[in-house]
């Protein structure tokens, strides 16, 4: 045998395997092989591939490596890598190895920012006198974008819903933005931003685009460079860019790692869509979590989320709690909902997880102090002591 594709070919007949679309990398001495509808499955000692979602569809390809490599130098220009360390308490909590990436120390305290500079980035080449740009959100990708079109030198216009975190507001403003409130929650505020676009002639920035995914993905680059061997990965699930970003960069380093995305059971679109097989939107998404609240999914997001995600777990109100809590005590970090849900969905699935190299992708420590005052309290921020706050009974 000449190649290394040859011997993974040899071996995936021997295992009982048919070898269409097989891709190999050469990874720190190991060969990576890949097959429809199943895991990326490690080739080193002979092992048989293990299904991971029977009849599912391979995700789709939004970027590759060198997409992804071309984007590092716009991110480090404002972003330098964030780390990734290994708690011991998290260790002892949960009875994994317990890794997390630390996104929340940006410029933007969140992982939005990379995605961000990459979008105004290619947005500048492709129409260089674009008056601004609008788009809607609950705050860190408004706060990226935001960030990214001062470094641009352009306006950018943000829609937020109504009752939106007044502590992400100003962040908001303070890089820049013109805040505009609008609509009951997220979706509303889309569309919104959407009809403002065609007013002013702005272009709209939708919080789901490729340029997004790619800048996102540089932190994946980093995390799976920097901690090999990877069993599975935990990745909260806002409208997908996050996600998506983790499926790409491992399917592009050819690695064998699980990817597991979480929400909020209060904000449970994708869960249902993921389980349905196409987009399920949910009239509420009634969560504190709210890097977590969406109602309606992007289909191309959900596609790739099918294709390359091992599961979804869905964690209460209360869990997010105790998770902010917990990282707050073990290893004095300030996590918003939406980046200790990893953290939840590992201790809610801590029996299986036993003995594991895990990582959890910390999104955002963007927090409002009142809604961190109520979880150091241990209640559910915004609620009353002893409500019903989620709908997983």
């Amino acid at each position: 045998m000449n190649s290394p594709q040859e011997f993974a070919r040899a071996v995936a007949q021997d295992s009982g395997y048919r070898h269409s679309r097989i891709s190999v990398i050469d990874m720190r001495g190991s060969l990576y092989s890949r097959k429809a509808g199943e895991a990326v499955v490690r080739l080193t000692g002979f092992e048989r591939p293990t299904a991971q979602r029977v009849g599912t569809p391979m995700a789709p390809v939004l970027f590759t490596l060198a997409d992804v490599e071309a984007a590092l130098p716009v991110v480090r220009a404002a972003v330098p890598p964030t780390p990734q360390y290994a708690w011991p308490q998290l260790a002892r909590r949960t009875g994994a190895e317990v890794f997390v990436k630390h996104e929340n120390h940006t410029p933007c305290g969140a992982f939005k920012v990379r995605g961000g500079l990459v979008y105004m980035d290619g947005l500048g080449r492709a129409r260089p006198r674009v008056a601004g740009i609008v788009s809607a959100t609950r705050g860190n990708h408004g706060q990226s974008l935001a960030f990214a079109a001062r470094r641009a030198g352009i306006a950018a216009a943000i829609v937020v819903p109504h009752g939106n975190s007044a502590e992400k507001n100003a962040a908001m403003r303070a890089f820049g933005a013109e805040l505009i409130e609008f609509g009951r929650d997220f979706d509303e505020a889309k569309e919104h931003a959407a009809a403002i676009a065609g007013q002013r002639g702005y272009a709209f920035t939708p919080a789901f685009h490729r340029d997004l995914v790619i800048g996102v993905a540089t932190y994946a680059y980093e995390f799976f460079a920097a901690v090999a061997g990877l069993d599975t990965v935990y990745v909260p699930i806002g409208l997908g860019s996050g996600i998506c970003a983790v499926i790409g960069m491992r399917d592009a380093l050819g690695l064998a790692t699980r990817i597991v995305g979480v929400v909020a059971c209060n904000a449970n679109a994708y869960a249902r869509s993921f389980a349905a097989g196409h987009v399920v939107a949910t009239p509420t998404a009634d969560t504190f979590a709210d890097g977590l609240a969406v109602r309606v999914p992007d289909a191309t997001a959900l596609a790739i989320i099918r294709g390359g995600a091992d599961r979804i777990v869905e964690v209460s109100e209360p869990e997010l709690v105790e998770a902010i809590g917990i990282y707050f005590s073990d290893t004095h970090t300030l996590a918003e909902g939406a980046g200790a849900a990893p953290l939840a969905a590992l201790i809610k699935e801590r029996a299986r997880m036993q003995g594991r190299r895990v990582g959890l992708v910390m999104t955002g420590q963007n927090i409002d102090r009142a809604a961190m005052r109520d979880v150091l309290a241990g209640q559910v921020p915004g609620r009353p002591a002893g409500a019903i706050e989620d709908r997983e009974k």
